[in-house]
């Protein structure tokens, strides 16, 4: 039986090396785009690596863009689900057109949305005096979400704008098509039609069609990933993350 293993990146398989200041033999894990590295694994990450990439096919599941994806560090050869699952790439790096079909669809339909959000954002940012602005995410010409970070990397000021500017949002009849994640210094506003486990459940038929009966796994740091971890057979939840506190460690 083919195993396959959907694997959330940052903060599960490496992180920035303020999360891991701590830890001894450090290795550069992805790079920003002028080549500096930015995120680092440690041994643990990945001797369990090693473990997985020799036992099942291990397939991203990130937020990442195709971009950001060519910047990590480590060597994956099956198919790839980013953008929040906006985008499911094949083994030969092209996205699935039919899944990108769909997304397009889905992300007509939420741009009005994703614009007055951003607007929102920034009003209040602006009235407040906090540094971050919002940007829109795009990748294969398509928007998919809107998201936010403080240069200073204060979390509180990412937790002043969901609880002072986007909870009222959320309320209104556009913003209850739409969802938030928060997590460490990056607060995003995503369509409800984008999230990994649209495009896990996806590429699973894909696989199943191809191999017969298989075997799935999740793994992911965030409140977010939950979803898409819950659409596999058995979830992997790392220690010390967001999900592990509100799982594991809250028992």
């Amino acid at each position: 039986m083919k195993k396959f293993l959907f694997v959330d990146l940052d903060d599960t398989l490496f992180q920035t090396p303020g999360k891991c200041a701590d830890e001894k033999d450090l290795h550069p894990a992805a790079y920003l785009k002028d080549g500096s590295v930015c995120s680092f694994s440690t041994p643990r990450q990945r001797a369990f690596f090693e473990l997985m990439d020799r036992e099942m096919t291990l397939i991203p599941a990130t937020a990442r863009n195709r971009d950001a994806l060519s910047r990590v560090g480590l060597a994956f050869s099956s198919h790839a689900i980013i953008d929040y699952g906006g985008v499911v790439l094949t083994p030969n790096g092209a996205p699935d057109d039919d899944w990108l079909d769909l997304m397009r669809t889905d992300m007509a339909l939420a741009l009005d949305g994703l614009k007055e959000v951003t607007e929102v954002i920034d009003r209040y940012s602006a009235s407040v005096g906090l540094k971050g602005r919002a940007r829109l995410i795009e990748d294969y010409a398509t928007p998919f979400y809107v998201v936010v970070k403080d240069p200073d990397k204060q979390a509180e000021c990412l937790a002043r704008i969901e609880r002072e500017a986007l909870v009222s949002w959320m309320a209104s009849k556009t913003g209850q098509n739409f969802y938030i994640h928060r997590n460490g210094n990056n607060l995003a506003v995503l369509p409800k039609t984008l999230n990994k486990a649209r495009a896990v459940h996806h590429l699973r038929q894909r696989l199943q069609d191809e191999y017969g009966e298989i075997m799935t796994l999740g793994m992911g740091d965030s409140k977010s990933d939950a979803r898409f971890m819950a659409a596999c057979d058995y979830a992997i939840v790392p220690s010390g993350t967001q999900l592990a506190a509100l799982t594991v460690a809250a028992l």
